[in-house]
C-alpha cells in the first residue's frame, strides 16, 4: 500500500527560468507545472514547502548539469536538485527539463507534449521529495504515485507505452 501525505496548503511559489528558445510554442508553462506540482504534492508530500523552482532549458545545458553534478555526459530529460531540508524556508529545490529530449520522448511514445511535461515534472517532484527508482521495488512505489498524480489530472498512464521507444 502506497503511503500518501498530503501537502498542507497549495500556497506555494514557482520560480521559473527559460533558457531555451525552443520553449516558446508550450502554452503556459506557469499554469502547467502549477497543476503538475499540485497533483504530485496531493499524492506524496513529507517535506512542505514553499517555493521550487523550474528550469527549462535545452539538451546542452542539461548535459552540462548531467555531467557535473551525475558525471553522466549526455542530455537527459529531466534532473532533479533538492535543497537542504534545515534551510529557514522551505525551499525544495530545483528541476531541470530539456525539451530537445522531452519533445522527442513525447513524440517517439505517441505522448502530447503537455502530457510528457506534467509527467516530468511530477516525476521530479517526487525526487525532491526522496523517492527514486533505484531498485524495481522503489520504481513501482514512485510510478505508482505518479500515475495517480497523473489521473487525478485526467493523463492516462504514461508507462503503458512501449518504453523502448524512448
Amino acid at each position: 500500500m502506497l503511503k500518501t501525505s498530503k501537502m498542507p496548503t497549495d500556497n506555494f511559489e514557482i520560480d521559473i527560468e527559460i533558457k531555451s528558445g525552443h520553449w516558446a510554442g508550450c502554452d503556459d508553462l506557469q499554469s502547467l507545472a502549477q497543476a503538475a506540482l499540485l497533483a504530485g504534492a496531493a499524492q506524496y508530500c513529507p517535506r512542505p514547502f514553499s517555493e521550487i523552482s523550474l528550469l527549462f532549458t535545452d539538451n546542452a545545458h542539461i548535459q552540462d548539469l548531467n555531467k557535473t553534478y551525475r558525471g553522466k555526459d549526455k542530455p537527459t530529460n529531466v534532473l532533479s536538485f533538492p535543497t537542504q531540508a534545515s534551510l529557514s524556508i522551505p525551499v525544495l529545490g530545483d528541476i531541470a527539463l530539456a525539451f530537445e529530449v522531452i519533445n522527442s520522448e513525447a513524440s517517439r511514445a505517441g505522448l502530447t507534449l503537455e502530457h510528457h511535461i506534467t509527467h516530468l515534472l511530477i516525476h521530479g517532484y517526487l525526487h525532491l521529495q526522496g523517492l527514486d527508482h533505484e531498485t524495481d521495488a522503489d520504481a513501482e512505489v514512485m510510478e505508482a504515485f505518479e500515475i495517480n498524480a497523473l489521473t487525478g489530472l485526467g493523463i492516462a498512464n504514461p508507462y503503458n507505452y512501449d518504453r523502448d521507444k524512448l
